[in-house]
């Protein structure tokens, strides 16, 4: 794993802490994949795949459009379920439902392509609601975390307006750190910056740079190639369903292994 730079994220802002109860094995995969299968009727989009992703580790996936990346980062925190295999964060598989599969979302933060905010309640709302209601933390005390957080990704001065009031890229902030506000384990991007204008982008992914900097175990689907070569320990390509490579950055950008790889990044990085 390649060493992170120091943070220079001032002492007042809030810590991103995982919540973590009693001890654990520091060799044990925060997650992993076993063996995983998923169809769409007719459609395999996930080819038994094994991966595992390790405390810390920040872990970018790439690949052709179709290739499964969305699909395996959703089922993750079971938003899309899986025919076989294994999955497992922390040692413990998916829960099925109900209140234990509730706790786990809570633990995994995710951010969209779209930023699915609540339209109908302010910024500051959006980020103190699940840490009210999840959580049960006091409302004091949810909304200065709330600010803490807004601080750290720049939109602090936003916390009393709609989201309709706010940029694409301010609202995926606001995404980001209503994920972080639950203090998750893991932190997963689904193509966080798809959705947004072009000059947006670099405001949305200097945040994940800098939550990658301070330890945040990531995995990221992603077409942002120059992320994927400045913050990630790993790159995933995969392509029709299935895992392809496995490497770091430099030895896949610059050696790719296998044909699909070479053609793909042959694509993505002329233009």
């Amino acid at each position: 794993m390649r060493s992170r730079t120091t943070s220079t994220t001032s002492p007042s802002k809030a810590k991103l802490t995982p919540l973590v109860p009693g001890k654990e094995d520091p060799n044990r995969p925060l997650v992993e994949l076993t063996h995983v299968e998923k169809h769409f009727g007719a459609l395999h989009v996930l080819k038994d795949i094994n991966l595992t992703v390790a405390k810390g580790e920040v872990l970018v996936v790439v690949g052709p459009s179709g290739s499964g990346k969305s699909t395996m980062c959703r089922t993750i925190n079971r938003l899309e379920t899986i025919d076989s295999g294994d999955i497992r964060i922390d040692g413990k598989p998916l829960p099925q439902e109900g209140k234990e599969l509730a706790n786990l979302r809570a633990e995994v933060g995710m951010v969209f392509q779209s930023f699915n905010l609540f339209a109908n309640k302010t910024i500051l709302e959006n980020v103190t609601l699940a840490l009210i209601k999840v959580r049960h933390m006091d409302k004091k005390e949810a909304e200065q975390l709330a600010m803490d957080l807004l601080a750290r990704v720049g939109v602090d001065s936003q916390a009393s307006k709609m989201p309709s009031q706010l940029s694409g890229g301010q609202q995926q902030r606001v995404a980001i750190a209503r994920a972080l506000a639950m203090r998750p384990k893991v932190m997963l991007f689904d193509e966080p910056t798809s959705a947004l204008d072009p000059e947006m982008v670099n405001e949305v992914l200097d945040v994940m740079v800098e939550l990658a900097h301070e330890g945040m175990t990531m995995i990221c689907v992603t077409h942002e190639m120059g992320f994927a070569r400045k913050a990630a320990d790993r790159i995933v390509f995969m392509a029709d369903g299935q895992i392809l490579e496995e490497n770091t950055p430099d030895e896949f950008f610059e050696h790719p292994q296998t044909d699909r790889a070479k053609d793909f990044l042959s694509k993505i990085l002329t233009h």
